[in-house]
């Protein structure tokens, strides 16, 4: 933009909040946590932090009189891209949109502003002996807006689902600057197209959530914890599977070789070098029915061929059994740049997702280590790689690119959790052929001039 545009944008949006144009500022919110080198991004205009839907719609109106392309932030935790800055355009982020509007434990909602964290909406929901289920492994740092617009998911959604399957209601800015509120803040409700579903996971690409209604549950009793090892990955999908038949565990995660490996160099934890798999569940079941349930995943992950089983019913032991799983992501981290990957495939499929993916480190040269959501056949194969180095990134992006084909070709999706993003948008026409049509209808007719968040998502 020229200077004289600017300065125009600059005056339209005077009422629309704190306004960022210095350059060392706007830098700070130009990408998301996106694999370094592999996604490009652009300089914004300016970067501006309403308080207020008011102040939202302020924002849009600006940005659309001026022609300027506008990319909604939440806490820049993303890791596909979906939040990177274009040149010229408009950041809007919702950061300072972080009151808990009001949490009804009778009628077991909360409505919240999207800037508020997801550990802090648990806090507050704990407070009332209740329990805000989606549980993504950035709950400390993420926020509600950008888990709603990603459709986050985490640990527990094996069992508790997704956060669409938390989400009531929100309101969204559209936009043409008109503020709308979309879904029920009742538990059924079928008037109407599910539009809140449609906003749930579509990235910023229709709209600007600024204030969402999601359901509680009743805290859940204490769980019973399970760990597991295997010295084939074929054994411990063979354990996934004849579990998730028998059980339905409040999480069941399966990590690598490769990552306990890291792990192990990051905390040493005592594992045998022989461990090429580690399978750990936990149920919530009660006092009396999780232990039988813990009992029976034991039972059948004897008979896939487990090595090692450790189980307690105790929460601090619980705790000492998960910590290889939960030190998964930063062990890794820990070897280099990282490209974490979300995919999933059918149940049946997973051995054969991880061994392809070994495979693939193979082929490409890279190290990759994978751990994820074995319950609901979400796996994070995660390359490791050098960003300072071309051949490296090279590489890197060859064998992400191996691994999302791969997924595709077992019957599975390219994003489980994560989004699409800028990351993941050349896999859309494999994955959803002439669907992807539909979508981008969908799109147009929310957003005709294509300003949303353009060139992600869709």
């Amino acid at each position: 933009m020229s200077a004289v545009a600017v300065d125009a944008l600059l005056a339209d949006l005077a009422a629309a909040g704190d306004v960022l144009v210095d350059p060392d500022l706007l830098a700070s919110y130009r990408y998301d946590q996106a694999a370094p080198g592999l996604l490009p991004a652009g300089v914004p205009a300016a970067v501006v932090r309403p308080t207020s839907t008011a102040e939202v719609q302020a924002a849009v109106h600006a940005a659309a009189a001026h022609g300027v392309p506008i990319v909604p932030r939440g806490a820049g935790s993303g890791l596909s891209g979906g939040a990177n800055a274009i040149d010229g355009g408009l950041v809007i982020s919702l950061e300072r949109m972080d009151r808990i509007v009001e949490l009804d434990a009778a009628g077991l909602t909360a409505t919240v502003e999207p800037g508020v964290v997801n550990a802090a909406l648990g806090a507050a929901a704990a407070a009332e002996g209740l329990w805000y289920a989606p549980d993504p492994a950035s709950r400390e740092f993420s926020t509600i807006g950008g888990n709603v617009a990603t459709n986050a998911g985490g640990l527990c959604c094996v069992k508790y689902g997704v956060t669409r399957d938390a989400l009531l209601s929100c309101e969204v800015v559209l936009a043409d600057g008109r503020a709308v509120r979309v879904g029920h803040r009742t538990r059924k409700g079928v008037a109407g197209y599910d539009l809140a579903g449609l906003v749930c996971g579509s990235e910023g690409t229709l709209g600007i959530i600024t204030e969402v209604t999601v359901k509680l549950l009743p805290a859940p009793p204490r769980a019973s914890t399970l760990a597991a090892t295997f010295s084939s990955l074929v054994d411990a999908g063979e354990a996934v599977a004849a579990i998730v038949r028998r059980v339905r565990p409040s999480m069941l995660e399966l990590m690598d070789r490769t990552t306990l490996q890291a792990v192990q160099e990051l905390e040493p934890l005592g594992y045998e070098d022989d461990v090429h798999a580690v399978l750990f569940a936990r149920s919530d079941a009660g006092p009396d029915a999780g232990p039988r349930e813990i009992a029976l995943m034991e039972v059948l992950c004897e008979a896939a061929g487990a090595t090692l089983t450790v189980a307690s019913d105790d929460l601090e032991e619980g705790r000492m059994i998960t910590v290889a799983r939960q030190l998964a992501y930063p062990a890794l981290e820990r070897k280099g740049s990282t490209l974490l990957d979300d995919v999933a495939v059918p149940l049946p499929q997973i051995p054969a997702l991880l061994a392809g993916v070994e495979e693939i480190a193979r082929e490409h040269g890279v190290l990759i280590g994978t751990f994820g959501h074995a319950g609901d056949g979400n796996m994070h194969p995660t390359v490791v790689y050098d960003h300072r180095d071309a051949d490296a990134v090279r590489r890197a992006r060859g064998a992400f690119d191996a691994i999302v084909a791969l997924a595709l070709r077992l019957g599975g999706t390219v994003s489980g959790e994560h989004g699409v993003g800028a990351l993941k948008t050349p896999f859309l026409d494999a994955e959803l052929g002439e669907a992807r049509a539909l979508g981008r209808a969908i799109k147009d007719a929310w957003d005709p001039a294509g300003t949303m968040n353009p060139g992600k998502a869709v």
